[in-house]
């Protein structure tokens, strides 16, 4: 947590100042005895009134009555959705702090978790990646329900803190073609025979394409199709194309023949088909400015070799091979492996048609990279320069493994680690437990790091930290 902590008087009966705010941004406050107290919708600074509504040995969580002094950060929440009452969104939970202190606020906890979960302090604070604030988000699982009461379908997220549909007709965050489509597609749902069985459309923005994955629980009648072919032609202007998945992922298909899904990457030449459910950055703003800051981070020397470790579908391996000698991509899906590979095919051959440098020797392989041992990471062969991008689990048997490596040098057999790591995390805490293996382990020192305000009004963390060699 963090905040502005001062000196304050004694307070009326019943008021709290409220010092810091939380990862799940909830103001933090302290009763006269000592108590924590934690408070939905409160800012650092204030002077609140609250009410319990859960109480601990050590401390309460509370609900927000008033606001006796207010903070100069609080802003007018830019959605409808939002707020503490009944039926409100439960997404976006900082859209009342102003969106340069959310930053500042995501910058501190990432300080605090690389120290206090690592004793890891980085000698360079990073400028802060940001972006649009607003219609950013490319792609959403929207949850769809049909009311009886109301005789009406809802599409949406849940409410705050429950299983039910948001009553929502907007949603400032989705591009605004898909938050246009918002109403529209309740009123096609609601005239579908299937109305009742089906929980959720995902949507996927591409360059030019919006693709809609509906999930249903039952086989959709011809009518039921003719009624989405009929919505998608009338969003034809922004490349709408339905999908359908009657049971999990991997069931996934497009319904008729459209345009294929991608986003590129034009500081690299580079091109990324994916599918609907694949997993890419929801933010493809911010994507292409981190891609460029991680590989100027890396600083790849003519000559080099690289790994991207936990690679997906070459987000950051392909931009790496218009830069380094030979490169390596390594994932734990052989799926994935297997569309790493036709990415760099058609990436390939791309830019031989239109005259751009051919991509340096390039190989992708499957591999468990929680299961990672000194013996499987030597393996691999020598690389100048590695770059790390796991899921919200981290990296710890890979950083387990290297500092293995530099702790019984016998091990090695000529193997030499590399000279710098950039380390992408959607994870503060799993970033500072992995920074501590590298920095008191391994032979690492901390040289930078920074946030990634991937998810405006949110209290999701994405970083990025740089390790040099000592």
């Amino acid at each position: 947590m963090t905040g502005i902590k001062e000196e304050t008087p004694t307070l009326p009966e019943g008021w709290l100042h409220v010092d810091a705010l939380d990862i799940e941004a909830q103001g933090v406050a302290r009763k006269p005895d000592g108590k924590v107290v934690f408070i939905d919708g409160a800012l650092p600074t204030e002077l609140v009134s609250a009410t319990t509504i859960r109480k601990k040995n050590n401390w309460e969580q509370a609900n927000l009555t008033a606001i006796h002094r207010e903070s100069s950060q609080r802003v007018r929440p830019g959605c409808p959705n939002f707020g503490l009452h009944a039926g409100a969104c439960g997404g976006c939970k900082m859209q009342h702090l102003h969106v340069n202190s959310q930053v500042a606020i995501k910058q501190r906890v990432l300080e605090d978790n690389l120290w206090h979960l690592g004793k890891v302090k980085a000698e360079t604070i990073l400028r802060p990646i940001e972006g649009p604030a607003w219609g950013y988000r490319d792609r959403a699982r929207l949850s769809v329900r049909y009311v009886h009461k109301k005789g009406a379908v809802l599409v949406g997220f849940h409410e705050r803190k429950s299983r039910y549909v948001a009553d929502m007709k907007v949603c400032p965050i989705l591009p605004p073609a898909v938050n246009a489509m918002l109403v529209p597609l309740r009123e096609l749902i609601g005239s579908m025979d299937a109305r009742e069985t089906c929980p959720q459309i995902e949507v996927a923005c591409g360059e030019g394409v919006v693709a809609l994955v509906l999930r249903h629980l039952e086989p959709l009648s011809d009518a039921d199709k003719d009624r989405l072919r009929a919505f998608a032609a009338a969003h034809a202007d922004v490349g709408v194309q339905w999908w359908l998945q009657p049971k999990g992922p991997d069931t996934v298909r497009l319904m008729d023949e459209a345009a294929q899904l991608s986003y590129s990457l034009p500081d690299f030449g580079i091109v990324m088909p994916f599918k609907p459910t694949d997993f890419t950055q929801v933010n493809p703003h911010i994507n292409r400015v981190l891609v460029a800051r991680a590989l100027r981070l890396l600083a790849v020397q003519p000559g080099e070799r690289v790994i991207d470790w936990f690679c997906g579908l070459g987000n950051f391996t392909l931009p790496l091979a218009t830069q380094a000698s030979e490169v390596l991509g390594i994932e734990g899906s052989e799926t994935l492996v297997a569309r790493s590979r036709e990415n760099l095919r058609g990436n390939g051959e791309r830019r031989a048609r239109q005259g751009l440098p051919p991509l340096a020797p390039t190989n992708f392989v499957a591999r468990n990279l929680f299961e990672m041992t000194p013996e499987l990471l030597t393996a691999d062969g020598v690389a100048d320069r590695w770059l790390i991008d796991p899921p919200r689990e981290g990296a710890f048997a890979l950083s387990k493994a290297l500092a293995d490596l530099h702790l019984q040098p016998e091990l090695r057999n000529g193997w030499v680690p590399p000279k710098r790591i950039v380390y992408v995390s959607c994870n503060p805490a799993t970033l500072a437990r992995d920074a501590g293996l590298l920095v008191h382990q391994a032979g690492y020192r901390c040289t930078a790091a920074g946030v990634v305000n991937m998810f405006p009004h949110t209290a999701h963390v994405e970083s990025i930290a740089v390790f040099d060699l000592a």
